[in-house]
């Protein structure tokens, strides 16, 4: 959560502003927008790359609009092109949740080297991980600052490129020295976690090349079941597969006894996709306007609809794929043949 309150602080975002985020994804892209005073909106998915469509993000844009903020879910860039198209003809910036996506690309490029902001997790189930925390990255010095002093109290000394407060103790040791010119947090990690996920980032190839090479196997047990669709990757996209995730199609057979029978035979269980967050209770229940009241409670009370998520979120089964190894990956890619087979 803290990547996204650095980022959107950073970008401006402030009370009153609208950012436009995706409905399927977790709650902390809600929660960084509400932490900002600023007001979520839902812009439907592609049913197929389960990413946010560009062209219901521009038709949510209002004068109001500050940033938006896609994610690239599942390993698996958003459609960069067209949101950075309506971003410079807006003048709003875009804050690119790559959380799960390390090494991505996007047309043959790196997808950090397209949005201002793009924001990695390295929470325990990604691809390199700190045990939680995130990293982020831009092109922009200023930016940098900016996020930099967000996330370590304002320190004036702080700079995009140099995280330390003292750099000269002589000038910081004098009783007039000010120490602090910007608000912000205490989100520092602890630098045993840092080096721990630098230490990880020598592997970063091995790491995403094994989810890659999981999710292929998968992808090859389910070429002729016509009842679970894997994320489609475009051409010219390269996913880092986070997770191998299908919409679930089969009319007779329900999800939990697919999943059901998948553990019995010996699958290592099947995720569910998260609420949409404005179906989720802490928004349905109000509890969100809580928040700031002065500007939450003159909403009109409307519920949001992206009838594509609707329709997707609870199709979504998630395999897991973050094995260390391809044997180890092996028995539940049988599991999920054994499953077909025995619905066939």
């Amino acid at each position: 959560m803290a990547n996204g309150s650095f980022s959107c602080r950073a970008m401006g975002v402030g009370t009153g502003d609208e950012v436009i985020t995706t409905p399927l994804t977790v709650i902390s892209n809600l929660d960084v927008i509400l932490a900002q005073n600023a007001i979520p909106i839902f812009a439907d998915i592609d049913p197929d790359t389960f990413n946010i469509d560009p062209e219901d993000v521009a038709r949510k844009i209002t004068p109001h609009t500050k940033a938006i903020m896609p994610v690239s879910l599942y390993g698996l860039s958003c459609d960069l092109d067209p949101l950075m198209e309506l971003a410079e003809r807006h003048g709003i910036m875009v804050l690119n949740d790559a959380a799960q996506a390390f090494q991505a690309t996007y047309k043959g490029r790196r997808i950090a080297e397209i949005a201002p902001i793009t924001s990695y997790s390295t929470e325990n189930s990604k691809h390199i991980t700190t045990g939680d925390g995130g990293i982020i990255v831009t092109n922009d010095e200023e930016l940098g600052t900016q996020m930099r002093k967000f996330g370590s109290l304002g320190y004036a000394a702080m700079k995009s490129n140099d995280g330390r407060i003292r750099n000269n103790k002589d000038i910081f040791q004098d009783p007039t020295y000010k120490r602090h010119d910007a608000y912000g947090h205490n989100y520092r990690m602890p630098e045993v976690a840092a080096a721990l996920g630098l230490a990880q980032t020598e592997r970063m190839d091995f790491f995403v090349q094994i989810r890659r090479d999981i999710a292929a196997m998968y992808l090859d047990v389910i070429k002729k079941c016509d009842y679970l669709v894997p994320q489609h990757v475009p051409e010219g996209y390269v996913s880092s597969w986070w997770t191998f995730t299908c919409r679930y199609l089969h009319e007779d057979v329900s999800w939990q006894d697919f999943r059901n029978k998948y553990i019995e035979f010996g699958g290592d269980g099947i995720y569910a996709a998260w609420a949409l967050l404005y179906e989720e209770t802490v928004y349905t229940s109000g509890e969100w306007k809580r928040r700031c009241p002065p500007v939450y409670d003159a909403l009109p009370d409307e519920r949001p609809h992206c009838p594509n998520a609707e329709m997707v979120q609870p199709q979504l089964m998630q395999f897991v794929n973050n094995y260390g190894s391809l044997d180890e990956a092996a028995p539940m890619v049988e599991a999920l043949a054994k499953t077909i087979q025995f619905f066939a």
